[in-house]
């Protein structure tokens, strides 16, 4: 079932609310799909996810890649990402394109958003960024 983005159904909005551990799926540059166990967190308002972390991490890479591979492209900017989560027979995806931010006010603002969402406040990170993705496709049975 497809869903506004920007103007999700409140059941749909309080399953991305709920702790719940998600997946990300990154291109790598050979085009092959990166999965890993992430916490993402749903701006509607804004119509971003994001995820918090470390920027030597292959998620990051393979973002910074696809960047990279489009410096000086005509066009969206950024790595064709998905999030997800399920629980039982509820799901929910998210679809966008990601950049990393790597400036001090929106890592904290992610990892604000992160504590709130996930309840613990991550260890202080010198390498963190955060992955940020403008949301075009929502998707899901909540």
């Amino acid at each position: 079932m497809s869903h506004d983005v920007l103007n999700p159904t409140p059941e749909y909005l309080a399953f991305w609310r709920e702790r719940h551990v998600c997946t990300l799926t990154t291109p790598r540059p050979d085009g092959t799909p990166h999965v890993v166990p992430v916490g993402v967190t749903y701006d509607p308002e804004a119509g971003l996810a994001r995820v918090i972390s470390n920027r030597h991490s292959k998620k990051v890479r393979n973002v910074l890649a696809a960047q990279e591979a489009q410096a000086g492209e005509a066009g969206e900017v950024g790595a064709r990402v998905a999030v997800c989560q399920m629980e039982g027979r509820r799901w929910a995806t998210l679809e966008g394109r990601a950049v990393i931010r790597t400036d001090e006010a929106s890592v904290a603002d992610a990892v604000a958003r992160y504590a709130e969402r996930y309840g613990r406040t991550p260890s202080p990170n010198p390498d963190r960024v955060v992955m940020e993705i403008t949301l075009d496709r929502a998707m899901g049975r909540a």
